[in-house]
């Protein structure tokens, strides 16, 4: 493994208990930065976005595999161990695999692993350098500590949904959810920034921590600039489709041809954008001198960009945006992002190496280190594909091995 092992976090070892997205985002984080990360997974199951398909994975020979392109996206890298946690043998083995861990993240609801004696309480009593990060939907108290949550359900009740989508009085409109499950990654980046931090205090001081991360809670913090305008302002912020609420022009404008993102940040921006639409003289009318009034009159400004906008092809408008510093961008698919030039360029997308497969492509890391550069030696793990090579490591015999298999211990 260490021969392996590159990035800023190669020294480190994770005893990664999670499943879905959340949680194993983070993991997945700390595997691209060179950490061995041991997935611990449910025997003959194993995690439940192993199912979360079509799409699932061809082998070599183009045959289906029980791969789901789900599970492949926040796996990458790591080493699958299948033990029952709930048998006394299979806790017994999580507790050793934790004496030699620096981090534990788990999300398993609030109290559920102390049952087991795998709680933050227990695992650190043997090693008080240990760094224990439990990742639930509401937090280890309060009145909904013991409700269960999905990505979709904290979109809704943390307000998100409340400020995407397009007005109720416009077509197409009332809530929507995010395309990709945000919350979810967004509670992963916090448990990676959380943990690392951990890190580095036990550094200095040779003793880990306990890191309680609620996704409602992430939600409410990544509300950003919505809440603080309620706070500031009183205001109930509304679903304005995809205008800005505080900066304008930003919105989707159609063109001859095609639909565009325009982004303007600032005046300067925003008079030369005028000067590309010959129209030099709205920068300085009073109702668009400025972004509060361009805010305040955005009725009115809108109205004669997108009269302007159709006179104009999109790849062309977007060419002399650009060249005068205004941002606007065409909106890609997925298939289009992919294939950009400059995600090539920055090698986003790679071949990794994959037991069944023998290659998977992957949307990579996008951190980038000068003097510890990351590897990706794999793709996701089959189920169970590191369980002897860990249990070696322990100190177990073949046969010992070959006895807890036998009684569906792993």
């Amino acid at each position: 493994m260490a021969s392996e092992r590159t990035g800023p976090l190669a020294h480190l070892t994770v005893l990664d208990l999670s499943r879905i997205m959340a949680a194993p985002w983070a993991t997945q984080i700390f595997a691209d930065l060179g950490a061995d990360v041991i997935k611990i997974e449910r025997p003959g199951v194993g995690d439940d976005t192993r199912s979360w398909g079509p799409p699932f994975l061809k082998d070599s020979q183009g045959r289906a595999t029980k791969e789901s392109g789900y599970f492949l996206s926040v796996n990458r890298g790591k080493r699958s161990v299948t033990v029952d946690m709930a048998t006394t043998e299979g806790q017994e083995i999580v507790r050793s695999l934790a004496r030699q861990a620096d981090i534990v993240i788990e999300n398993f609801k609030a109290e559920t692993l102390k049952r087991y004696r795998l709680d933050a309480a227990s695992l650190r009593a043997d090693n008080p350098r240990l760094i224990y990060c439990s990742v639930t939907g509401f937090g280890q108290d309060g009145p909904r500590k013991d409700q269960a949550a999905y990505d979709f359900a904290i979109q809704a009740m943390g307000g998100l949904m409340s400020v995407t989508g397009e007005r109720d009085d416009k077509p197409g409109g009332g809530p929507q959810k995010v395309g990709v499950p945000i919350v979810d990654l967004m509670t992963g980046m916090y448990a990676a920034v959380a943990v690392l931090a951990a890190v580095a205090k036990r550094d200095r001081t040779g003793v880990g921590d306990v890191i309680d991360l609620a996704m409602l809670d992430v939600q409410a913090a990544f509300l950003a600039n919505q809440a603080m305008n309620h706070l500031v302002g009183g205001r109930n912020p509304q679903r304005g489709g995809n205008r800005h609420p505080n900066i304008q022009p930003q919105d989707v404008f159609a063109c001859a041809d095609g639909f565009f993102v325009l982004a303007v940040g600032n005046d300067g921006q925003f008079a030369k954008l005028c000067e590309v639409l010959g129209h030099a003289e709205w920068s300085s009318d009073e109702r668009f001198a400025s972004n509060a009034a361009r805010v305040r009159h955005n009725p009115e400004l809108t109205a004669l960009l997108s009269g302007r906008f159709m006179t104009f092809a999109r790849d062309d408008l977007i060419a002399r945006l650009d060249a005068e510093g205004v941002p606007a961008a065409p909106i890609n698919s997925v298939p289009q992002v992919l294939s950009d030039p400059q995600i090539r360029h920055r090698e986003m997308v790679r071949d990794l190496p994959h037991t069944e497969a023998g290659s998977v492509r992957h949307v990579v890391s996008p951190l980038r280190f000068e003097n510890a550069p990351l590897a990706f030696p794999r793709s996701a793990p089959l189920l169970g594909e590191h369980t002897d090579d860990a249990l070696v490591q322990l100190g177990l015999g073949a046969d010992e091995i070959a006895a807890l298999r036998g009684k569906g211990i792993i």
